[in-house]
């Protein structure tokens, strides 16, 4: 039997990165005239094709073509000076000893901009893997699917750790055991899925998990 492998997601789940994104968002697009936090819930972890289309379809009119590529330098900018980890996940992450990824639909360059201004890129080394380099995005599976075979692990030894509803479904249609970060205690845990509110209690539940 393979030794387990836990996969994080990044984006609102090891960093705080949902926030600094929706905000960019609305820094770029005013007339949204939205609140933040319905903003960063509606579109969280959601691809920016995605979020692009939704946005132009409320608006009534297309966005520029240069859009993408500007709200993307923007978001960096803020990544760069603001990014902060999620309350615990370092002092978690030091202690974890398990193998252990990042699997996200974030492009890779974001991911490792992310992992370094949070201090967080030496406990995943180069096993960071991005929905990009396989052209699928979550509920899309693949991803997670792909990890697991990089990290030379079954899926059924390892566990997701996310927060999206996105996430959560991918990591479920690949066979794999569920832990949902949910700070705000929106959800209830279910028989796929156990829902923990802090960092602090991750490392039980891998435990428990693993035992």
């Amino acid at each position: 039997m393979s030794d387990p492998c836990v996969i994080f997601d990044l984006d609102g789940t090891l960093v705080d990165s949902e926030t600094l994104g929706s905000q960019a968002l609305l820094d770029m697009l005013p007339e949204l005239d939205e609140p933040l936090a319905v903003i960063s819930e509606r579109y969280r972890g959601q691809r920016m094709a995605n979020i692009m289309a939704d946005v132009q379809q409320r608006l009534g009119r297309q966005l520029p073509d240069s859009f993408e590529n500007d709200y993307r330098a923007y978001a960096a900018s803020r990544i760069e000076a603001e990014l902060q980890p999620m309350p615990g996940v370092v002092a978690m992450l030091e202690k974890l000893h398990l193998a252990r990824c990042v699997a996200s639909s974030a492009p890779k360059p974001k991911i490792e901009l992310a992992l370094r201004v949070c201090g967080l890129a030496p406990f995943f080394g180069s096993d960071v893997f991005s929905c990009y380099e396989i052209g699928a995005w979550k509920p899309d599976p693949a991803i997670f699917l792909r990890a697991a075979e990089s990290m030379r692990v079954t899926a059924q030894r390892c566990i997701v750790v996310e927060d999206s509803d996105v996430g959560v479904s991918a990591a479920v249609a690949a066979g794999m055991r569920v832990l949902r970060y949910d700070p705000a205690g929106s959800y209830a845990s279910s028989a796929s899925v156990r829902c923990f509110g802090h960092m602090d209690e991750l490392l039980p539940l891998l435990i428990h998990f693993t035992s």
